[in-house]
């Protein structure tokens, strides 16, 4: 018995070991150098910063774009290609750690990722104020950056964003605990080179992606210290939003737009209305529940015109008297 256990043992062994190396070959195969620079933030540090696009019109604010939970520059590829292509000035970055940007001090909380966004935005030469974009867990992030610097901010767009507030509820928090524990999970399985094998499979672009986004994205899925800086990031998420909550509401005056994935039903209903109520508060608020979508492909080719018009809505609407909330929904 214990012979064939050994036999076994070994096999199973041989086997695990040729699927990671199988993928590491397959995850090296092509691959690009990341698009972007590299920007000096200070006390030796680095984060990737991609700018793509230039506005068509001096009244057009420089978008800046914070991408969510396990996220980075590459998630925003094809809503900047969007932009761009609509006459905007898009900027999206990795965080810490997070993507190709080197890793930063403990812990990597949301005081922590702000305070680097900060110092990446003075650095990088664009004017502000500037129109925020973030998705999902960058919600709390905008709240935060908003609140320190309300002088710098033009309007906002959060795009199936969570809000501080959402964290006090009670399948808020049974949600948040689960993400950690699969988180970690994930952070495993990539640091022991599990995924490397399933770069190339759905699970490595989720959002779809233009080409040399897709590669970064997929490159990021894969790696080790991405995932385990992701999940660091996760299990602060309830300290996060306590510190988000800390600042004060988005200003009334502010232009808010909320872009969700799928449609308003069912037990759906409450929290969709939670992701709108930053909108509904402002004096120029604008809603799209975008049915079809999904909280990942939201950011993708398919969607990204429902970005652009939100980003468009609160150019236009900087400035001017208060309207009555405008629900798009269709």
């Amino acid at each position: 018995m214990l012979k064939h256990a050994g036999r076994a043992l070994a096999a199973f062994t041989l086997l695990f070991v040729s699927f990671v190396a199988a993928g590491g070959v397959m995850a090296a195969v092509g691959h690009k150098a990341p698009r972007g620079t590299f920007v000096d933030i200070g006390e030796g540090r680095k984060l990737r910063l991609v700018c793509e696009g230039e506005a068509t019109r001096p009244d057009r604010p420089t978008v800046w774009l914070e991408a969510g939970a396990f996220g980075f520059a590459a998630d925003w590829g094809a809503t900047q290609d969007a932009l761009a292509a609509a006459g905007w000035r898009a900027c999206a970055y990795d965080r810490a750690g997070m993507g190709y940007s080197p890793k930063g001090p403990k812990p990597r909380d949301g005081l922590a990722i702000v305070s680097d966004f900060e110092k990446l935005v003075a650095a990088s030469g664009e004017t502000g104020p500037y129109i925020l974009v973030g998705h999902s867990m960058a919600g709390l992030r905008l709240r935060e950056y908003a609140g320190r610097n309300p002088d710098k901010v033009a309007g906002l767009v959060l795009v199936d964003a969570a809000t501080p507030e959402a964290a006090k509820i009670r399948r808020a928090k049974g949600f948040i605990k689960s993400f950690v524990f699969i988180s970690r999970a994930a952070a495993l399985g990539a640091s022991t080179g599990l995924y490397k094998p399933l770069v190339y499979t759905r699970l490595g672009d989720k959002i779809g992606l233009p080409p040399d986004a897709k590669a970064e994205k997929r490159w990021g899925f894969a790696n080790g210290r991405h995932n385990r800086t992701s999940a660091q990031e996760v299990t602060l998420w309830a300290e996060a939003s306590d510190q988000a909550a800390a600042q004060p509401p988005f200003k009334p005056e502010w232009p808010v737009a909320v872009v969700t994935a799928g449609a308003r039903v069912g037990e759906r209903a409450q929290w969709k209305d939670m992701q709108a109520a930053p909108a509904r508060a402002s004096q120029h608020g604008y809603v799209d529940h975008v049915a079809g979508a999904t909280h990942t492909r939201l950011l993708g080719g398919e969607f990204a015109d429902h970005i652009v018009r939100a980003v468009e809505f609160v150019a236009k609407a900087r400035g001017t008297v208060p309207q009555a909330l405008v629900d798009v929904t269709q």
